[in-house]
């Protein structure tokens, strides 16, 4: 059969069937580090040679840990230039080539993934004769987000949005500088938690986060380490005392670690905490194949030579489930020179001393591998919590006296919305009287409805008696899963004075920013400019509430009062961020930061809050419009005032039990003194106390 098949036509079909039998061949198994010294090349594009990778001795441990099917989560918590990077995209080749595994790497940006892809991904995998056999020639298997192999795929992605995290299935996940990734993607979930469920129903599941760390208050790799099984250190062998240890960079206040004398870079030397005898770059590099990865707690070690992991008397064991290697600093790299490091370091602390902690704070990142921690600006909710004790006694969703005008702030998160209602007086004076937190789904049209009309149709009763409603309603539109539902229900809502509202962090722009129309698709079709969006500028509002927090100490213009009656969480909500300087696309910029794991939607809505007051110009409203106002709402013949509970008695903890008999008749509280910024109350001392004021 095979003598009638033209030569040309037969090879061709071998080649086919060889191929398409090649991904049923299993390789000898063999750990990452081994593979790549045979078949990872480097290329000239993003290197400076060419020719096949030779791994550093210390960057071994974590390669064979991201081969180690025992070991789920690998952490690398490192500096620049120790070559991590190249690891990952080796990995990746490894995994295509010798696992077949399906894998993804997320980059904090779809630019940064772009850049990645071009600069890293594309060119080592193009030379990389290993993976040939499983490399598919179709335009559509080989773009910039995803790339398929014959057995495996590899997907690329970004970090800023949530449908990154859905809608793959894998087995390795890889996040390349997780301290640059958001906080809570697009308020639904952190990174790490997104890509790990990715991972569920995989045999052999892997979990890769490495970067370089960030600040200590908002580090993702920082809290992954203190979850670890394993904490690692590269130690090498003193050549004087032959005593193991990891170079350290010291400090003045420490004998051991990065010393010099006199300013000068190049008599820098590594002092043995041990022995104290010091050693050069030269002496670390002719040891530093002998060295190990050693736990913190010395129930670990890694023996990348042998390739065994042992116990605390040198005997084999397993591997931790969760291992984090830490202290990857660039001392260790031979390609950055210890005097350049001692130079940087000079350089960063003569700009720290005029005021300028940018470079100090780089210099701590980038080459020394850790946290940066600074003073920052922070409200105390717990001051909060005391402070509500000793404000005007009011119950929630009663307007008190000297508030004319309501505003309500909607935050939308997946599973619900959380709204927060201000009176607001004179001056910009507030009073929080309302907070609900109303669950739904956001993603369902007909929920905005159903659960939301309720809410912005309150009417609130004033304290002389009158009906108030809500005078503005902003709502924010969330992420991309319900934005077109939030434009749709404000589009059909501003005859309610209802507000599209989106947060932005412009530097230096006013709360209240220029809005935009954008397309709304409502039944079926695109509506062109269908729903007017307002942005505010989220950090100049916060400026200015944590001022008014924290500066503003009586009643009167600027006040932000706070109620008793609200829940523990409103405090702590209200006051979760941390303003610190962060690195951003053109330098520095002092930001507003929420924690990982805390929440802020009280501090969202009363954003929100302060944003509509703009809108309505309570800012610029002038005396005598709040004279007419304040006129309106005073006590007349057809207002009927809310019957108020009587004010609970102030308890001492350190007061003694009270008599068995009370007194015939509790004394009266006497009245708070009247702001002043406003005019005189009206009422006498018992009509106070009748309210339910203290």
């Amino acid at each position: 059969m095979s003598q009638n098949i033209p030569p040309a036509q037969l090879e061709a079909i071998k080649r086919a069937i060889a191929a398409g039998l090649a991904p049923l061949r299993a390789d000898p198994p063999m750990p990452y580090s081994t593979w790549a010294e045979k078949h990872f090349e480097m290329d000239e594009e993003s290197s400076h040679r060419r020719g096949l990778w030779e791994p550093w001795p210390f960057q071994i441990g974590w390669m064979d840990a991201f081969s180690n099917d025992d070991i789920f989560e690998v952490d690398v918590e490192k500096a620049k230039r120790v070559g991590y990077t190249k690891t990952i995209v080796g990995f990746g080749a490894y995994n295509a080539s010798h696992r077949r595994r399906k894998q993804a790497i997320w980059q904090p940006t779809d630019d940064d993934r772009d850049s990645f892809e071009k600069s890293e991904i594309s060119p080592a995998f193009d030379i990389c004769k290993a993976l040939a056999p499983v490399r598919r020639a179709g335009r559509d298997d080989d773009t910039i987000k995803f790339k398929r192999f014959r057995g495996s795929v590899l997907h690329l992605l970004g970090a800023k949005a949530a449908r990154s995290f859905r809608r793959i299935t894998i087995a390795v996940a890889i996040l390349d500088e997780l301290d640059a990734m958001d906080q809570v993607v697009e308020k639904t979930i952190d990174p790490f938690t997104g890509a790990v469920g990715r991972l569920e129903g995989a045999p052999f599941p892997k979990v890769i986060a490495g970067t370089t760390p960030r600040h200590k208050l908002t580090s993702h790799i920082r809290r992954r380490v203190e979850c670890a099984d394993a904490v690692m250190q590269y130690e090498i062998p003193c050549p004087h005392c032959g005593v193991s240890h990891p170079l350290r960079w010291g400090g003045k206040d420490v004998a051991h670690g990065f010393k010099w004398e006199n300013n000068d870079p190049n008599t820098v030397r590594h002092v043995c905490p041990h022995c104290h005898e010091a050693i050069a770059q030269a002496d670390y590099l002719a040891t530093w194949k002998q060295g190990l990865w050693v736990s913190r707690c010395g129930n670990y070690t890694y023996d990348h030579i042998r390739k065994l992991w042992l116990d605390g008397d040198s005997n084999p064991r397993k591997a931790p489930r969760h291992v984090a290697f830490v202290n990857v600093w660039t001392a260790y790299s031979p390609q950055r020179t210890w005097p350049d490091i001692v130079r940087e370091f000079l350089e960063a602390r003569k700009a720290q001393k005029v005021g300028d902690n940018g470079p100090m704070q780089g210099f701590k990142n980038e080459t020394l591998a850790d946290v940066w921690e600074e003073e920052f600006e922070h409200t105390d909710a717990s001051l909060l919590r005391e402070r509500a004790k000793t404000d005007i006694d009011i119950p929630l969703q009663i307007v008190p006296e000297g508030a004319c005008k309501i505003v309500m702030g909607i935050d939308t998160q997946a599973d619900r919305w959380e709204a927060v209602a201000w009176a607001v007086g004179r001056g910009e004076e507030m009073w929080p009287i309302d907070y609900r937190v109303i669950y739904g789904s956001p993603a369902v049209q007909e929920e905005w409805a159903e659960k939301l009309d309720p809410v912005i149709k309150t009417i609130y009763k004033h304290v002389n008696g009158h009906d108030m409603p809500i005078d503005a309603v902003g709502i924010d539109t969330g992420g991309t899963n319900w934005t077109h539902q939030a434009y749709n229900y404000c589009r059909a809502r501003t005859h309610h004075k209802v507000y599209a509202t989106k947060g932005d962090q412009a530097l230096g722009a006013p709360i209240k920013m220029k809005p935009s129309w954008v397309d709304v698709n409502a039944f079926g079709r695109t509506l062109k400019r269908g729903i007017k969006l307002w942005r505010i500028c989220v950090d100049t509002a916060k400026d200015l509430l944590h001022g008014r927090l924290d500066q503003v100490k009586t009643f009167g213009r600027g006040y932000v009062h706070l109620n008793r009656n609200l829940p523990p969480q409103f405090f702590d909500q209200l006051a979760a961020e941390h303003r610190i300087r962060v690195r951003v696309a053109h330098g520095w910029a002092d930001r507003w930061v929420c924690p990982s794991g805390h929440r802020n939607e009280v501090l969202d809505c009363t954003v929100i809050a302060m944003f509509l007051c703009q809108v309505l110009g309570l800012h610029t409203t002038p005396d005598s419009t709040w004279d007419a106002w304040e006129r309106d709402l005073a006590p007349n013949l057809f207002s009927t005032p809310p019957v108020l509970p009587a004010p609970a008695a102030s308890v001492e903890t350190s007061a003694p039990p009270p008599d068995p008999e009370p007194p015939a008749q509790a004394p009266v509280q006497p009245a708070p003194s009247a702001p002043a910024s406003r005019p005189a109350t009206r009422f006498a001392k018992d009509e106070w106390s009748r309210r339910g004021f203290r």
